[in-house]
């Protein structure tokens, strides 16, 4: 399929999600205009990296611009509900974030997994421009997301399964 560049300026509704049980979910990022929707399939590490990135951002925002009125973190959860049906446009591999001060906008900048070795433009891209409050909210309810996945062991910091799992600290042990 060759590549698409998605620009949503602005979204009215921004988010994430998770679809599956614990340990086998797929992680959705989603952003919508009024006249179109895009899905995109990220990793549970890059909601929680990005939702740490997006914190260090808007305070270096908040020194350069003292001005600019805090970030909001007010939702509600059933708002952050990702829209049906789903139907991922890309994988993600890359995410980057950028500033229109003129706007006072934010740009999320999520770039397909490449998959070729190619000269050409082989991977789609989305520019999903929102508000400093929309892509906080996102990031926070994000990390609700992915804290709702499986018990971490006490002993070995990995993932516990409903069935258990090997602790490589236990000697090996099932837990």
């Amino acid at each position: 399929m060759p590549p698409t560049e998605y620009n949503l300026k602005p979204v009215t509704k921004l988010t994430t999600g998770a679809i599956g049980p614990p340990g086998k979910r797929v992680f959705y990022l989603q952003a919508q205009t009024d006249d179109q929707l895009v899905t995109l399939i990220v990793e549970k590490q890059q909601v929680q990296l990005l939702a740490s990135k997006v914190e260090e951002y808007l305070a270096e925002l908040q020194e350069q611009h003292p001005d600019l009125p805090e970030a909001s973190l007010d939702y509600k959860e059933q708002d952050m509900a990702l829209v049906q049906p789903i139907d991922p446009a890309f994988r993600v591999g890359f995410l980057g974030l950028g500033y229109d001060e003129g706007d006072d906008l934010l740009v999320l900048v999520a770039r397909e997994i490449e998959t070729s070795d190619d000269d050409e433009q082989t991977t789609s891209i989305a520019r999903i421009w929102c508000t400093r409050s929309q892509l906080r909210i996102m990031c926070q309810w994000g990390i609700e997301v992915a804290d709702r996945g499986r018990p971490i062991c006490g002993n070995c910091g990995e993932p516990i399964d409903p069935e258990g799992h090997f602790c490589p600290k236990s000697n090996g042990h099932k837990r």
